[in-house]
């Protein structure tokens, strides 16, 4: 969940060894500063900021790859999130260095930007309210036209490098109501019509946007992180907040929201509050009462690990290596800065294509082809041996029990229970050719649901 995929052998002897009563909190501080930690969510967030390049039109690769390592030293300087939100908003000069202003870039329609900035920053899908007054929730056509105003003056002109774009306060520029033609100034959804005589309107909605002064922002970013790792949102889907669509549990929703503004938008507290949390320790073995729950978070649910998680706990597992295009030999999948780039596996696994905002772009849901591809494909026939694993621990004199424990840590964190050591161990035993037979155990695991899935 922290982003690590499976852990180490070593680390997990470490962890199993520890008898303190605070391990677990610990680990979790001790996670949170690791540099995968970071890699997750630049890639989390580059999802929603659509990093990716199309072939120079609006977004060269180059331009692509400075966003990407904004984001990046941002979330690794644990900047607080306000600031960021801030800076990305009112970024202004050129796509190589101002690499921020590439929001700009990626969306030029005035009218999707102040969409995609509703619905990444506070949840909202303000799309309906464009042609009529919004019929689930409190938004109107007025409202709409108001908040698109912030974003009416946002200048563009080219730079010596052909591939590299400047953005700027053009200073001039007003968005118009539809019925009527009349001139809308610009409005903060809910709240008040500010002044923005000489100012970089961007700037104005930025400061009030990423602040306590809005109540969506808090609750949005909170909300996010806590699907992340529940599997659902307390608002759900979590960029679909509206009347019509309450939080399940308000009261956490609010009092989430209310420590991380009082952390001055700390991501990483926020993090480690709700994976120190009761609720995010819960077993996903369900009781008589809690059996058909699916909204009040009584036990865990059973979700599919995402897709470049997934290649990159195979590749761990298997000691094999993954080459990306512009990254080196042995990059992990969630290090890929360009959406563009892309593989069969990750495609089959539903990695987001970046080209909207919409959280429905990243496939959490098991299909067939998945599993086929687990079964029947090159991803594992292929690493399982080429890795080497079982070859090396034999190699080493371990005994066919040592190599089914060593295996069980690896692809589940366990070590296997007493049964299963000598159910395998004398099916594996009778073998004539035990390395194929525990190779074959391997890949076993590897399709197994206990893999797969995250627990």
């Amino acid at each position: 969940g922290l982003g690590l995929g499976i852990i180490e052998g070593a680390d997990y002897e470490s962890f199993m060894a520890d008898l303190s009563t605070g391990k677990r909190e610990q680990i979790v501080d001790e996670l949170l500063d690791r540099k995968e930690f970071i890699e997750m969510w630049v890639m989390k967030f580059s999802e929603l900021l659509q990093i990716r390049s199309d072939g120079n039109v609006r977004m060269s690769y180059k331009a692509t790859l400075l966003y990407f390592n904004w984001l990046n030293e941002k979330l690794a300087a644990n900047v607080p999130m306000n600031e960021i939100v801030t800076e990305l908003l009112s970024a202004t000069g050129g796509a190589f260095s101002s690499p921020a202003s590439n929001y700009y870039q990626i969306e030029q329609d005035t009218l999707k930007i102040s969409e995609n900035v509703a619905q990444v920053f506070m949840g909202m899908r303000l799309q309906c309210a464009q042609c009529h007054n919004h019929p689930f929730d409190r938004w109107t056509m007025d409202d709409y036209y108001g908040f698109a105003a912030f974003f009416s003056q946002v200048g563009r002109k080219p730079a010596e490098d052909p591939r590299e774009k400047i953005i700027f306060n053009s200073g001039g520029g007003d968005v118009r109501h539809p019925v009527g033609n009349r001139v809308m100034p610009p409005k903060f959804l809910g709240a008040e019509t500010p002044d923005v005589a000489g100012k970089d309107r961007r700037k104005v909605l930025a400061d009030w946007l990423a602040s306590s002064k809005n109540p969506y922002f808090a609750r949005n970013l909170v909300n996010m992180v806590w699907a992340h790792f529940l599997g659902r949102g307390i608002i759900d889907p979590v960029d679909d907040v509206r009347i019509s669509n309450p939080a399940v549990n308000p009261e956490l929703l609010d009092e989430l929201a209310r420590r991380f503004t009082e952390s001055n938008y700390d991501f990483k507290k926020l993090v480690a509050d709700i994976c120190k949390s009761r609720v995010y320790q819960l077993s996903t073995q369900p009781n008589e009462s809690n059996e058909l729950d699916t909204t009040n978070y009584s036990h865990a649910h059973v979700r599919r690990i995402r897709a470049e998680v997934l290649l990159d706990v195979i590749s761990q597992a298997t000691e094999t290596k993954n080459k990306f295009q512009g990254l080196p030999l042995g990059a992990r999948a969630v290090q890929i800065a360009d959406g563009n780039v892309n593989t069969y596996f990750l495609t089959t696994f539903g990695r987001a294509k970046r080209e909207s905002v919409c959280s429905c772009e990243v496939i959490m849901e098991p299909n067939l082809s998945q599993a086929l591809h687990l079964l029947l494909g090159d991803t594992l026939n292929t690493r399982v041996p080429q890795g080497g694993v079982v070859a090396k621990a034999l190699k080493e004199g371990k005994t066919p029990a040592q190599v089914i424990e060593n295996l069980y840590v690896r692809c589940f964190s366990r070590r296997p229970t007493a049964a299963e050591l000598k159910d395998l161990g004398d099916k594996i035993t009778a073998q004539p050719n035990q390395q194929e037979a525990l190779e074959d155990l391997f890949w076993a695991l590897l399709n197994a649901k206990e893999f797969v899935f995250n627990h």
